[in-house]
């Protein structure tokens, strides 16, 4: 069996060379990691999220270290749909690999123009609907509500010819609900998780360290939280789910595959080092040799509880 058929693995009808991806926000848009990356090698790049406008963020500090982790409050900066397209699309097409364009609107209306102008582009793979962004003004309202969210997917589906990825948050009391809500309205796959809502203070000035005052904990210290809603949503929900959390090791992304991913995001760990993408790709195949597998798709889902 060759490489090629050993690591490749389905995103609904998106396939990809290996599970290996790296999560939008945390990779520029790419063109900054290609020095150190060699991202042809990855099995899709996801740049950072873009938006009808374009958008200043928020007020620093934007992220603060913690135990375990990173607080992030970044307000999805980015230069707006038009500067993505002229600028950052051409380049990301000229990449020999999957590009799934992450999108973010305040509206389903937003949503559904931003999906049906970049998903219809030549050289983009898929569409990662952002309805999971807990550092702005309603960045979570669709990934929250089951009936929003299965409205969004759905428009968005219909609007586009390309692949629907959504992006949902852990900030919810059930997450297969909305991640059924998904399924129902037609996506090709749920990404799990998104950041979990956290705080830092300043106890001496008695003041948030972010200047959100909130912002998205992500790292090893929501990988816990991460593998349970992907075991939770793959026991409920008949799509194929990508894992993201505090993913670092080949050991980590066996734990999500054999939770239930068909596909894992790697984020923070791309911060202190930028190149675990690959040496996760380079160590995939023995990985699955130890679990006496010939092929990723023999590990998904594989969890005996």
């Amino acid at each position: 069996m060759s490489s090629d058929e050993m690591l490749s693995t389905k995103l609904g009808r998106l396939t990809l060379k290996n599970p290996i991806m790296v999560a939008s926000g945390t990779f520029g848009y790419a063109r900054e990691m290609e020095k150190v990356v060699d991202v042809p090698r990855l099995g899709a790049v996801l740049p950072k999220t873009i938006t009808a406008e374009p958008r200043i963020g928020n007020a620093p500090w934007r992220t603060v270290e913690t135990t375990a982790g990173l607080l992030n409050a970044i307000g999805l900066d980015n230069d707006g749909v038009d500067a993505f397209l002229k600028h950052h699309l051409p380049y990301l097409r000229s990449l020999q690999t999957a590009v799934v364009v992450s999108v973010a609107g305040r509206t389903k209306d937003e949503f559904v123009a931003l999906a049906e102008r970049v998903g219809n582009e030549p050289g983009v793979s898929a569409i990662e609907l952002n309805l999971s962004c807990p550092n702005v003004s309603g960045g979570v309202d669709f990934g929250t509500n089951a009936v929003s969210c299965r409205d969004v997917v759905q428009s968005t589906r219909e609007a586009c010819k390309v692949p629907i990825l959504a992006k949902l948050t852990p900030n919810v009391t059930r997450i297969a609900d909305v991640a059924k809500a998904a399924a129902d309205g037609g996506a090709d796959a749920v990404c799990l998780i998104n950041t979990v809502l956290g705080m830092a203070v300043d106890w001496r000035n008695k003041k948030p360290m972010l200047g959100n005052g909130m912002g998205g904990l992500s790292g090893p210290a929501i990988k816990p939280i991460a593998i349970r809603c992907v075991y939770q949503v793959a026991s409920s929900v008949d799509i194929a789910i990508v894992g993201i959390g505090g993913i670092a090791t080949i050991d980590d992304v066996m734990e999500f595959l054999v939770a239930g991913a068909s596909a894992i995001q790697i984020g923070t760990a791309n911060y202190y080092d930028p190149t675990v993408s690959t040496r996760m790709i380079d160590a995939l195949p023995a990985a699955l040799r130890e679990c006496h597998a010939d092929r990723v798709s023999d590990v998904i889902g594989s969890l005996r509880v």
